[in-house]
């Protein structure tokens, strides 16, 4: 009898199978390189895995291959944008195309929306 992996599992699969272009994003974002924000890959949000999360700010950061412009694709990622959203997670998307041919663009982008949610200090 085979058992389903828990979501914890299942993150820690997604962490070691990283497609290139998450990879090359992770280099980006990791050890607070932008903004001095600290991000995590492949954080669990239950029921979602998110491909990166910025807790402070509640930013998820999601990286879309092929299968997300095709119709189910597009379905399930506004559910679950949906859902994030209801959750005060706000997500933000790129193509893999972006990341590898728009990299500085897709930072600047990142930098700009951490930027706008960061709460005024008292």
């Amino acid at each position: 009898m085979q058992t389903r992996p828990t979501l914890v599992q299942f993150s820690r699969q997604l962490g070691a199978d990283q497609t290139d272009c998450e990879l090359l994003l992770w280099q980006r974002l990791r050890s607070r390189q932008i903004a001095n924000l600290k991000f995590r890959r492949q954080f669990p949000c239950p029921p979602y895995v998110l491909d990166f999360y910025c807790a402070e700010l509640k930013l998820a950061i999601e990286l879309d291959g092929g299968q997300h412009f095709e119709t189910s694709g597009l379905i399930h990622d506004q559910r679950r944008t949906l859902y994030l959203y209801q959750q005060g997670i706000e997500v933000v998307r790129f193509s893999n195309l972006e990341v590898l041919q728009q990299m500085d663009a897709v930072l600047e982008q990142i930098i700009r929306i951490a930027a706008a949610r960061k709460l005024p200090s008292p």
